[in-house]
Order: C-alpha cells, then structure tokens, then sequence
C-alpha cells in the first residue's frame, strides 16, 4: 500500500515559497541530484510536500530555463508537436528546451488556438475549418431586403407602405355570400298551405272559365 503524502499528514508549509526554502532546494539538489522527490523534502530540511518541491523546481528553480516570449521557431514547433501528440504537454516541453510543460500549455491556450483559428483551422485537429454556407449569406440578404426601399424618407408614398404592411387577403374573401339561415318545421307548413291555396285558386279558376265557355 502507498504511503499516505506528507501533505495528507498535515506537514506540509502551505503558500508562497520563502528565499530560504528556494536555496535550501537549490543546495540540495546541487549536491545530490534530484532522486526521489516524496523523500527529498526531509532529506533537503523543507517543510514541503514532493510534489510541490519538483514543481517549484522544474518550473521556477532549475537552471536551463528559457524565460521571455516564445519565438516563431518555437511556436512552429508547438503546433506541428500538437498535431503528432495532442494535448501532452510533457511531451511537447521536452523537445522545446527551457520550456515547461505548463508554461507550453498556457501558452497554447492563450496564444496558439486563437491564431490558428483567425487562420481558419481547427485547433483541434489542425484541419482547414469549412466556410461559411450560403445559405447563411442569402438569410442576411433576406433580412436586409425589406418592403421600404435602401433610400426612404420619412415621406413615403401611402399606397406602398399600404401594400407592404397589407396582408394577403384570405380566401374566403373570393367566395359568394351565402344564406346561411336556416328554416325549421313551422315556416315549411305555411309554405305548404300558400302553395295549397295556390292551387285550389288555380283550380277554381280553371273550373269557372269552363262554365263559363
């Protein structure tokens, strides 16, 4: 079973480091080396867990560091590394010297996607990224293409914004008028009886001009 880290043992000095600790870390990997960074803190006298000593000196302490910006050839570099292994980082520092893999990851994240994306590529697979559809520029033409004319004044004329902002009409504007009115029982009786007194007028008539010829 693992041994439980020093910070977990509430040992640990926690913050900024100190100048003293810094030499202390500097003197003590000068003559031994780094070794073993979980025992290294007792053996240098340092109050630290061995995680933050190797990371205290791999990106602040040790010697070879390369500080200042990026130059082309290294950004060149970044981004072809990028390409091959993605996002190990570690990796990528160890073929630029000086550098850090945390600083080359800052740097990527800051710098290097954002110019490979005004570049038209993807970032994330180093590809040309497509252009922007048609479809996309007619919607703007639509949208600039209005009923009121590019040149309007305030002064337009009463019939075009009338036909502009008119709406089609609908079609039930094109049918006939129609009754709609409906009849029930009662008024279809009276029907009946006029139209039966009708005949019997008829009727009566027609018998009269009979005797009468």
């Amino acid at each position: 079973m693992r041994k439980p880290c020093c910070e977990k043992k509430g040992t640990m000095n926690k913050g900024a480091w100190t100048k003293q600790e810094d030499q202390k870390l500097i003197d003590y990997i000068h003559k031994h080396g780094e070794g073993c960074w979980r025992s290294l803190p007792q053996a240098a006298g340092l109050l630290r867990c061995g995680k933050s000593c190797r990371l205290r000196w791999v990106n602040y302490l040790r010697p070879d560091l390369k500080r200042g910006n990026f130059g082309e050839d290294e950004e060149d570099l970044i981004i072809k590394l990028h390409a091959l292994l993605g996002n190990r980082w570690s990796l990528i520092a160890g073929r630029l010297p000086g550098r850090t893999d945390n600083e080359v990851k800052n740097y990527w994240n800051t710098h290097l996607r954002r110019k490979l994306m005004q570049m038209g590529i993807d970032p994330n697979n180093h590809r040309l990224q497509p252009a922007v559809s048609g479809p996309n520029k007619s919607l703007g033409s639509n949208n600039s293409s209005t009923c009121k004319p590019e040149n309007s004044q305030e002064e337009e004329d009463e019939d075009s914004v009338l036909q502009c902002s008119s709406k089609p009409e609908s079609s039930t504007s094109f049918l006939p008028d129609l009754n709609l009115e409906l009849t029930m029982g009662p008024p279809l009786i009276e029907e009946r009886q006029q139209l039966s007194h009708i005949e019997s007028t008829q009727l009566s008539f027609s018998n009269f001009s009979t005797t009468v010829s």
